[in-house]
């Protein structure tokens, strides 16, 4: 049998929309997903929404909801109870919540007089963003073709690393107090004084499509022994060793974002190469206030394969 090639970046996306589209009824976890696509589970979010300019939450919603939709106006045998089950939501108000929300009228409404034209036209909205990726990469594929030396993306192997890490969970607007809380730890224990030691961030989920209550992020000092039992919560992780795209970002951390952005959605897709099971993280080569914001010197890393 003649072997297939190997699929291209636009063929892996495109092969998740597709295993959407066809398992709508089943548990579609970032795991199986990552999975099907051939991506790093800690990437594969990053990836898609990058790719696509749609969350993979959003595609699976609105793939549900346009399912929901024909069964709701072309099987009334259906009960209501059993359509939003089987689209996997966990009664029928939060799917009568989801369904108004984007079209607009409950579900009920819908069934006993379909807004046809409105309905078009929200499905379309999400059609035309995960679409237009194919014509974007086909007006910019010159442009992007040596979009690694302009963007002076390094290929560097990273050495494994010691960090003692709070792990911050929640809101991103209650990072400060997380990152108070490690600064407290570093004074007390001075197990990784900030002038001596690295400082670090492991970066898990992409605050702005994340919803806040899950958003992870790790808070991290390079130390050389392990950390000991602390009321701060403090624990011994370690980064491990391996190949890496480097690009060093000059300013405010807020700014950091559009980098990002653009390593995940033009270098990676042109670079041919792949990322593998670590989080994207960061390097804070100085820190505010110690310097001025506009003079903060960050380096961002990507774990490749």
């Amino acid at each position: 049998m003649e072997q297939q090639p190997p699929l291209t970046y636009t063929g892996k996306i495109d092969k998740v929309c597709q295993y959407i589209s066809e398992h709508l009824n089943d548990d579609l976890s970032v795991e199986k997903l990552s999975q099907v696509a051939g991506f790093s589970k800690f990437h594969f979010h990053r990836q898609f929404t990058e790719f696509t300019g749609i969350t993979v939450s959003k595609f699976i919603l609105m793939s549900r909801l346009k399912q929901a939709s024909y069964q709701l106006v072309y099987h009334p045998e259906l009960k209501i109870i059993d359509i939003a089950l089987a689209a996997s939501f966990e009664n029928p108000e939060s799917f009568s919540r989801a369904f108004k929300k984007v079209f607009t009228v409950t579900p009920s409404q819908f069934r006993q007089k379909p807004q046809w034209q409105n309905w078009h036209e929200k499905l379309l909205q999400t059609k035309r963003q995960v679409k237009k990726i194919d014509k974007e990469l086909l007006m910019n594929k010159d442009k992007n073709k040596d979009i690694h030396k302009t963007m002076n993306v390094e290929i560097i192997t990273f050495a494994e690393t010691k960090i003692a890490v709070l792990e911050h969970r929640g809101s991103p607007a209650l990072l400060n107090n997380s990152i108070s809380r490690f600064i407290e730890w570093r004074k007390s224990s001075g197990l990784s004084p900030v002038n001596r030691c690295n400082t670090y961030g492991i970066a898990y989920d992409d605050p702005a499509t994340t919803v806040a209550k899950d958003f992870r992020f790790d808070i991290c000092g390079v130390i050389k022994t392990e950390v000991p039992e602390n009321t701060q919560g403090v624990i011994t992780k370690t980064i491990p060793a391996g190949r890496c795209a480097k690009i060093r970002h000059l300013g405010s951390h807020e700014q950091m974002d559009d980098k990002i952005r653009a390593l995940y959605s033009q270098w990676l897709p042109e670079s041919g190469e792949e990322l593998r099971d670590f989080p994207c993280f960061f390097h804070y080569i100085n820190l505010f206030p110690q310097v001025e914001e506009h003079q903060l010197i960050t380096d961002i890393y990507l774990p490749l394969k």
